[in-house]
C-alpha cells in the first residue's frame, strides 16, 4: 500500500483528484453531475468539510478541500461510497442514458478485479491528496483545478465553467458554497 498520497495532517488544506474506473466520460450528463454536488453539499453541512475549490470533469473531479469536524479520508470514503450508489442507480434508470449497459459493464468488471468490492466498482480507489503546505502549491494547484476545463476545450475562460469554483473566484456566484483562497 501505498505511503506517498495519504491525509496527514487535518489541520492542513489539501489538493484530492480522483477518478471514474477506466476513465470512463460518465459526467457529460448534467444529471450526474448534480448527484456530486448534492454529495459535497451533504458533506459540508453534516461532516465539516470544507470546500475551498472544485471542478467535475467528464472523467474526474478535482476539490481542494480541508475539515473542521470528521477526518477528511472518512468525508472522501463517505462521498464515494454514497456517490458511487446513488451513480449506479441513476445510470439504471436514465432512461436517455444509451450507454447504460458498457458503463454498468465496466464497473462491474472493476469492481469483480477489486477484492474490496462486492461486484461493482464507480471510483478508482485513490484520491492522491496533496498537502497545500506554501502558497506556491496552493496557487498552482488552484490555477491546475480551474484551467482543467479550458485546457480541454471546454471554455475559453475558466470563471465559464459551470461546474467549478472558478467563477467564484472571479466574483461569480458558483453553484457550491466555497470558502476563497485570497
Amino acid at each position: 500500500m501505498s505511503v506517498r498520497y495519504k491525509f496527514r495532517n487535518q489541520e492542513k488544506i489539501y489538493f484530492v483528484s480522483f477518478s471514474v474506473v477506466y476513465w470512463i466520460d460518465l459526467f457529460i450528463r448534467n444529471e450526474y453531475k448534480e448527484i456530486l454536488i448534492d454529495s459535497l453539499r451533504f458533506c459540508q453541512k453534516e461532516k465539516g468539510l470544507e470546500v475551498y475549490a472544485w471542478c467535475i470533469m467528464t472523467s474526474h473531479v478535482h476539490l481542494i478541500i480541508g475539515t473542521r469536524k470528521d477526518n477528511m479520508e472518512d468525508i472522501m470514503r463517505d462521498f464515494k461510497s454514497h456517490t458511487s450508489r446513488t451513480l449506479k442507480k441513476a445510470i439504471k434508470e436514465n432512461p436517455i442514458e444509451s450507454r447504460k449497459e458498457w458503463i454498468l459493464w465496466l464497473m462491474e468488471r472493476a469492481g469483480k478485479k477489486n477484492s474490496n468490492n462486492t461486484n461493482f466498482q464507480l471510483w478508482r480507489q485513490d484520491n492522491h491528496p496533496i498537502e497545500l503546505w506554501d502558497n506556491y502549491m496552493l496557487d498552482q494547484k488552484l490555477n491546475y483545478l480551474h484551467q482543467n476545463p479550458v485546457d480541454a476545450g471546454f471554455v475559453n475562460k475558466a470563471e465559464d465553467y459551470t461546474y467549478s469554483s472558478a467563477g467564484d473566484y472571479s466574483d461569480k456566484k458558483g453553484m457550491l458554497d466555497i470558502i476563497l483562497i485570497r
